[in-house]
């Protein structure tokens, strides 16, 4: 990330986008929920939260539900289409570490990438086995909705989106939601919640490349989105039915990689959330 990039900045004043109906008519006890089929659930949290950590553990405790891991190599692998004016430069292009590099130049660009590779993935046809299961089980690693309202938001708010880009970011992203409403349920969020500081230490420890200059100023802002929402609720959500999804709060602030007790009462909360669902 370029010197600053991410440096808390004076905080614009919050975008005035139209409100929309509801993504669909949905019991506010119960959230997005569809009444039977596959429960939809997606796991949110900061960078280097521990999120790939908790996936390989609900995979080997559950390898009956479907896991789909966030698509971090089609950020990290833009394949050139032949079309450039350059064509002697034809080679990948990383996105994801444009993006840290540069943030006022790629930020709307890395974002419609990482919305559209997320809405791929849930739109994904569900397999045989889900339909067929009484009560299967269908868990994302983030979602289309924290794409917005956590990291594209955040993005806004400290100036690497423009007025106009969040303007436009807002308004093709209500438009897809309500066009493939019923096929994007999310019957709960899992949020892991750890401190900045802490996130900021795994992150170091796993030295993703692209990761390098971030600094815990923009964790502390990541942090306080997914605080606003899944906590403090106070975030301003434009589809009625996400308001009332439930949410599992998780503290993985302690290490749990390697820690068999604590993994075993992290999969008893899950266990039962997902049964009151």
């Amino acid at each position: 990330m370029a010197a600053g990039g991410f440096l808390l900045r004076r905080l614009r004043a919050p975008f005035r986008s139209l409100a929309l109906n509801a993504l669909m008519d949905a019991p506010r006890t119960r959230g997005m929920h569809d009444g039977g089929g596959p429960r939809s659930l997606s796991i949110e949290g900061n960078i280097a939260v521990g999120k790939s950590t908790f996936v390989k553990l609900l995979t080997s405790t559950h390898p009956e539900w479907q896991v789909a891991t966030e698509p971090v190599a089609t950020w990290q692998n833009i394949q050139a289409s032949g079309t450039q004016k350059d064509s002697t430069s034809r080679g990948p292009g990383n996105l994801l570490e444009m993006m840290y590099q540069e943030p006022a130049r790629w930020s709307y660009t890395f974002q419609t990438l990482s919305f559209m590779s997320r809405l791929k993935v849930q739109l994904e046809p569900l397999p045989e086995k889900l339909l067929q299961a009484e009560k299967s089980v269908r868990i994302f690693e983030r979602s289309v909705y924290s794409d917005r309202y956590i990291f594209a938001k955040n993005l806004f708010e400290n100036g690497s989106l423009s007025d106009v880009e969040w303007h436009i970011y807002q308004d093709w992203h209500s438009f897809l939601l309500q066009q493939f409403a019923n096929r994007l349920l999310i019957h709960g969020f899992i949020y892991l919640q750890a401190s900045p500081q802490v996130c900021l230490e795994r992150l170091s420890q796993r030295a993703r490349v692209e990761e390098k200059g971030i600094e815990l100023a923009y964790l502390e802002q990541l942090h306080g989105q997914h605080e606003d929402w899944f906590i403090n609720k106070t975030t301003k959500l434009h589809f009625e039915a996400l308001q009332h999804v439930p949410v599992l709060v998780l503290n993985v602030s302690d290490d749990f990689s390697e820690n068999a007790a604590k993994q075993e009462e992290l999969m008893r909360q899950v266990n039962t959330f997902i049964r009151n669902l």
